[in-house]
């Protein structure tokens, strides 16, 4: 369905019963559909879940500023979806620039955050914390920051760039498609720009709020983005407990990778906190 907030569109899957409700964000370069292995899971055991495109992906609306991407904007969405569906109380899972926006939700709004799951990415000050290993993992961030010039590199070549960075992505040809839509790819990678610009990176630490737990981490074997460093350093910005997953044999996308191990987790975990 297609839900109009306040400043865009967002295309929503709401599903299952009337049970404890479950938000599932997607990162780059993904839409709702990197949750197909996790929805009817959710649903089967009781849980409602909303999965929507972010602002900029799949059936979701392009704003055409740069700064429409901040990720406070996205949570900022998250958040009045919520409202709109009528949902005062959520369990949150987030995964990639996902996690992200569900740490906005949940620094916005402590109060209506039952638990809190991040899935590859963890707590920003976690990922400053990884040194340079982690520094040399993120070096497409900064190609990213450049506008027209990542956009040519990626495309060239029948998007040949594209489809490298993107190799082990379960859904990679169909990834690479949308994204060479018109407009689609500039509007991906302006979660970058407006989210994560070189000074966030490379520049002099400043201090970060943290989390209110419960707070599971998950970080996998074969991701080549992040280190484990920068998921199990989450720890220290977490207030309350914390939970951490090591799923062993998966890549980055490790939902559709490994999708049992990644639901035994989540359900252990949201039973625990629902």
């Amino acid at each position: 369905m297609r839900v109009e907030l306040a400043e865009v569109a967002l295309e929503v899957e709401d599903s299952g019963g009337p049970g404890p409700a479950v938000l599932l964000v997607h990162g780059f370069p993904d839409t709702r559909a990197c949750w197909r292995r996790q929805v009817p899971v959710l649903n089967a055991a009781g849980y409602r879940t909303i999965t929507p495109d972010l602002r900029g992906f799949g059936g979701s609306g392009r704003p055409a500023r740069t700064a429409a991407y901040a990720p406070r904007r996205s949570a900022a969405d998250m958040v009045e979806l919520l409202d709109r569906l009528g949902v005062d109380r959520v369990h949150l899972v987030g995964h990639d620039w996902g996690s992200g926006v569900v740490q906005g939700v949940t620094m916005a709004v402590p109060d209506r955050v039952a638990s809190l799951s991040l899935l590859s990415v963890g707590h920003r000050g976690a990922l400053g914390d990884g040194g340079w290993e982690q520094r040399s993992r993120s070096w497409y961030m900064l190609l990213f920051q450049y506008e027209g010039i990542a956009e040519e590199w990626l495309l060239r070549d029948g998007a040949a760039h594209l489809r490298e960075f993107l190799a082990e992505h379960p859904d990679a040809g169909e990834a690479v498609e949308r994204l060479a839509e018109p407009g689609a790819l500039t509007a991906a990678l302006a979660v970058y720009r407006a989210g994560l610009p070189p000074q966030a990176l490379f520049g002099p630490d400043v201090p970060l709020p943290s989390l209110p737990g419960p707070v599971l981490g998950m970080w996998s074997t074969g991701d080549r983005f992040l280190t484990e460093e920068a998921m199990t350093g989450t720890e220290k910005y977490v207030d309350g407990s914390w939970r951490y997953e090591r799923v062993e044999g998966a890549g980055h996308w490790l939902q559709l990778e490994a999708p049992e191990r990644v639901n035994a987790a989540l359900l252990a975990f949201l039973a625990e906190h629902s």
